[in-house]
């Protein structure tokens, strides 16, 4: 632990924050959700939000792809993600879908509010950010992509959009 550097579950509790909330819309894999709690961990995100059907720890399923992560990631569940954008929107969030609609901005065009904290919303593995969300929502990201399939799977969008907002705030932080 030492020679890498890793926190203790205290120091993570302790540690400032990545001003920055996950919020999964009825996610229905524990395995995806497992993930989306070690990437919040590794970069120490302010927490995760859990809405509808989403499992919620504990659970062995989610554990297996968590690794801990449920341990130091602050989370929180609401019964719909309508409640839990409007509880974020109305605590001074921006909240933002991740999803391939019209008039999305894509990942490596957007920037973060400075001084502001972000939400982002990620949906169902089959049907994406809902309807109603999607209403909610201040604007829409999107990530680029070439190939065939233009889908990718929650946990790998997470980590994508993840790194690259976490870079944006490092960069923003350091001005």
């Amino acid at each position: 632990m030492d020679e890498l550097g890793r926190k203790t579950v205290e120091q993570f509790k302790a540690a400032d924050k990545t001003p920055l909330v996950l919020v999964l819309d009825n996610v229905r894999s524990m395995h995806n959700v497992g993930s989306v709690f070690r990437t919040a961990d590794g970069f120490l995100l302010q927490g995760i939000v859990l809405c509808g059907y989403t499992p919620v720890p504990p659970h062995r399923d989610i554990q297996k792809t968590a690794l801990g992560a449920t341990e130091t990631v602050e989370w929180q569940y609401f019964a719909t993600t309508a409640e839990a954008v409007t509880a974020l929107q109305e605590a001074g969030y921006t909240v933002m879908a991740i999803e391939q609609a019209e008039q999305s901005i894509m990942l490596d065009a957007f920037t973060p509010e400075a001084g502001k904290p972000l939400a982002l919303v990620f949906g169902n593995e089959v049907s994406g950010v809902d309807g109603e969300v999607m209403k909610m929502v201040s604007g829409c990201i999107e990530i680029p992509q070439s190939g065939v399939k233009h889908s990718l799977n929650i946990s790998v969008s997470t980590g994508i959009v993840v790194w690259d907002i976490f870079v944006k705030l490092k960069k923003e932080k350091a001005l």
